[in-house]
């Protein structure tokens, strides 16, 4: 069994080898020592959520303080091209949901999308909140998964910002893929960057009541491809992970990364 996540939060890791000791405080020293009582002997890893872990043996333990000695340095290849999820707002905790199962999948990035038809709406203050939200909903899956990078949680954005960043991604060479039940396009045989390539592939998901036809004009005259993700229509909070897991195998992602 892989060893429970926990992570740093301020110290910068490149500064233990191994053999060194580091000591596991604040929030994550009292998950670990007082909340799920992990004893001398057990072995944990410490990832900066950019990629570098430390794997470790936990040498002592006092209340929130966990002593412990590092045993390896790993540091996690940069994942190219990178996957990022745009998610449209949605009621309820299905866009939570959804930012959730993509970060277990391996996601690289999300982008809240505030669409013409999605109920909830981001503004002034709840904006903040909710993004915040969204972040430790990150964070938490981030160590569900026992993974050393946090996705980046970036801010909401509009459907003509949208267009803008899909024109962008496309002229660096990535791809944007917008799931639409009326595509005749698989998303098996979508246009990608290449494996290893540095550019993104950026997965759309509508909100509940799906995504407009002029929303779907802008994104795919900005270069977008509308693709189908298969024989049924998904809920907002299963598209995108399920899409994302197809495009991860695809990559070649899950065969080692």
């Amino acid at each position: 069994m892989s060893a429970p996540v926990f992570l740093a939060e301020s110290a910068r890791l490149e500064k233990y080898p191994v053999g060194s000791v580091y000591v596991l405080d604040g929030p994550e020293g009292r998950h670990a020592g007082v909340v799920q009582r992990r004893r001398p002997g057990e072995q944990i890893d410490v990832v900066d959520g950019e990629g570098l872990r430390l794997r470790c043996t936990i040498r002592d333990v006092h209340d929130s303080q966990v002593t412990l000695e590092v045993d390896e340095v790993c540091r996690d290849r940069d994942p190219v091209p990178h996957l990022v999820l745009v998610q449209a707002l949605a009621k309820g905790d299905r866009d939570e949901l959804a930012i959730e199962a993509a970060t277990e999948v391996g996601v690289d990035g999300v982008i809240p999308w505030q669409a013409s038809r999605s109920i909830v709406v981001w503004r002034g203050d709840r904006a903040a909140r909710s993004r915040a939200r969204w972040v430790a909903t990150v964070r938490t899956a981030t160590k569900q998964a026992r993974r050393a990078r946090i996705p980046e949680v970036e801010e909401a954005l509009t459907t003509s910002r949208l267009a803008a960043r899909t024109a962008e991604v496309v002229a660096g060479g990535g791809a944007v893929l917008v799931l639409h039940e009326e595509a005749t396009t698989p998303i098996s045989a979508a246009a990608l960057p290449g494996p290893g390539a540095d550019a993104q592939v950026l997965v759309v998901v509508g909100p509940e009541g799906g995504i407009s036809a002029e929303e779907l004009a802008e994104l795919t005259d900005a270069g977008a491809q509308p693709v189908l993700l298969g024989p049924h229509v998904l809920r907002t909070s299963t598209a995108g992970p399920v899409a994302l897991a197809l495009l991860a195998d695809r990559l070649g992602f899950w065969g080692g990364r």
